[in-house]
């Protein structure tokens, strides 16, 4: 019971702000983390709850007219190929050797968050052509590190996507979106055939993923919250003292 009071709060918490700006994930994989959860199926269960969520909140910003269909053929499959392989290479490194590469990870991530500023490309957008080659590779990258890991997909995503291939902020959100769950998914599949999600845990923190996307797509247009950058920093500061302690003490 108690896991569940730890995660499901902070997995909806994690939806509004993956919606919101990306970078859901660090806050939801931390938390299923905290509880002591074995480190795969943290990351199987997660990538469960956080698919349930993207769903929505893809299908609304499709609904809002957000999502650039075109960009979205060419760049999904690549998405979805390389979260496969990443989540392939995750079910190969040991427990220990995953703790050991995420206290490497949670701190780099958490002077990101802290360091982070919104990023509008303000550069005259590139032909489609370019702008669909970049991001097909965007998607393929990003894509094995959301299969491997995940935390912070979304805002990556965001920054490449605005930054590299030069996309307005909502084309740039609305392929995010679309690249993400097509991630999710992959990533998921290949958990599932190598039963490492914990299904009842999956589906009541993926109800609370459902709502705080819901609630975030709805405030796309009008920025962010106050707190999203607060919850990420405290989140990520116990989930690594939790690590230090499981590692090297």
């Amino acid at each position: 019971m108690l896991k569940y009071l730890v995660i499901c709060p902070l997995v909806f918490i994690a939806g509004f702000i993956d919606a919101v700006a990306g970078g859901g994930g660090l806050v939801s994989l931390p938390a299923y983390m905290i509880t002591g959860i074995p480190t795969h199926a943290c990351v199987a269960t997660n990538k469960m709850s956080s698919c349930m969520g993207t769903t929505v909140a893809t299908a609304k910003y499709a609904k809002s007219g957000f999502i650039p269909w075109k960009l979205m053929i060419f760049s999904v499959p690549c998405a979805f190929l390389g979260s496969a392989i990443g989540a392939n290479i995750a079910l190969m490194v040991p427990d220990g050797a995953f703790k050991i590469i995420m206290m490497i990870i949670v701190p780099l991530t958490g002077i990101y968050v802290l360091t982070k500023k919104d990023i509008v490309s303000s550069k005259e957008e590139f032909p489609f052509k370019i702008t669909a080659i970049i991001s097909m590779i965007v998607a393929f990258v990003i894509g094995i590190y959301d299969g491997f890991y995940g935390p912070g997909t979304g805002t990556f995503l965001i920054l490449l996507l605005t930054g590299v291939a030069r996309m307005n902020i909502t084309k740039a959100n609305g392929l995010t979106k679309a690249i993400n769950f097509s991630t999710n998914l992959s990533a998921l599949v290949v958990f599932l055939i190598n039963g490492q999600v914990l299904f009842p845990l999956g589906i009541i923190a993926g109800m609370f993923n459902i709502a705080g996307n819901y609630i975030g797509a709805s405030k796309f247009e009008t920025g962010g919250s106050k707190i999203v950058r607060p919850v990420m920093i405290c989140v990520l500061i116990i989930f690594f003292v939790k690590l230090f302690f499981e590692v090297v003490i």
